[in-house]
């Protein structure tokens, strides 16, 4: 089972115009290293938590979030807000 289904995010960025690249960690090595994965939850096992971490070409992270349950995403607007102020 992959952690993310690469046609799935793929027209997520269709849907949603996106206008930077979304990493798809199949091999869950980032989710592992950014500290969002978990094994077993309430609602969900061997995933991670929703999580965005926008990530300069430097390696800084000037914007993360991180969900506290399976159903809690940022605005779309507060991520792009966040991109753009980055530059």
């Amino acid at each position: 089972m992959l952690a993310q289904d690469r046609e799935a995010v793929r027209r997520y960025i269709e849907e949603t115009g996106l206008p930077f690249d979304i990493l798809i960690d199949e091999r869950r090595d980032t989710i592992r290293a950014y500290g969002v994965w978990h094994r077993v939850g309430l609602d969900a096992w061997n995933i991670a938590r929703p999580a965005v971490f926008l990530v300069n070409q430097d390696g800084s992270i000037p914007y993360s979030f991180v969900g506290d349950n399976q159903r809690e995403y940022p605005a779309q607007p507060e991520m792009l807000a966040a991109a753009d102020s980055t530059g």
